[in-house]
């Protein structure tokens, strides 16, 4: 289930400290500022070459100096240094176990907030560090606009592809369960069984294995090979093949026909 950006913002801002929440909101404000939507005076989109203030540019501003490699924008400089910035307030066991990753959290904020194009998500995907990666995938279904799906599908794929069962937890989120096609959707779902993912953060389910023959054959397959090969099979497994089969959904209508 997709959590609601405003909860999600909410829920964050309860847990931090009064210093990350100070920088939370000027991530996101700065964040908003350099959309490539935001117009800015004169028209046109407000520049965010994160330069050092005081560098002479054609009408006014800030610039790197001439030869300098090129800085990121200040949002990203946000993006990337969440895992220092972002501190959660002490709190009890029971509010600890409801929060949200404080860092993933601020970062799909951002995010959203930035609206960056697939090129620019790409690039974070690519060079960023194993969480990064994870949270630009957790964005993924935030994002207005949202990514060319192409582009977007390629970095769920990569990921899917990895043994860090965060990043393929993370990958078949909400935007997965929307997108992705049937194929790699039910590899993802193997996937999740090969590397001791918990298939109940599997997004869409319940929806997507229903009635899934091909996806059944698998799981039984999946069965049989590690029987065979006298390895415990995962206990989530028979779940996902009842429903595949259709045998969960039957059960259930007949419980609620029964006299």
């Amino acid at each position: 289930m997709l959590t609601p950006l405003a909860s999600l913002r909410t829920g964050l801002e309860l847990h931090l400290t009064a210093e990350s929440r100070t920088w939370l909101r000027r991530a996101l404000t700065e964040a908003a500022d350099a959309r490539p939507d935001t117009a800015a005076p004169g028209g046109g989109a407000a520049p965010d070459t994160g330069a050092a203030p005081g560098a002479d540019v054609p009408g006014g501003g800030a610039a790197p100096r001439a030869g300098a490699a090129p800085r990121l924008p200040r949002w990203e400089l946000h993006f990337v240094t969440a895992g220092r910035k972002c501190h959660p307030a002490p709190r009890t066991s029971d509010t600890a176990a409801a929060a949200p990753d404080p860092v993933d959290a601020a970062r799909v904020l951002i995010l959203h907030a930035a609206a960056p194009d697939t090129d620019t998500l790409s690039r974070l995907y690519t060079r960023g560090t194993a969480d990064e990666r994870r949270a630009v995938l957790l964005a993924l279904p935030h994002l207005d606009p949202p990514p060319a799906t192409d582009g977007a599908l390629a970095l769920v794929e990569d990921a899917l592809r990895t043994n860090d069962t965060r990043l393929i937890a993370a990958a078949l989120g909400p935007y997965a369960a929307a997108h992705l096609r049937a194929h790699q959707w039910r590899q993802g779902v193997l996937k999740c069984l090969f590397t001791g993912v918990p298939l109940a953060v599997v997004a869409g389910l319940e929806h997507r294995a229903a009635g899934d023959d091909e996806l059944a054959r698998m799981l039984t397959d999946y069965a049989r090979e590690r029987t065979a090969a006298g390895r415990t099979v995962p206990e989530d497994l028979g779940h996902v093949l009842k429903l595949a089969r259709f045998e969960e959904i039957r059960e259930e209508t007949e419980e609620r026909d029964a006299p």
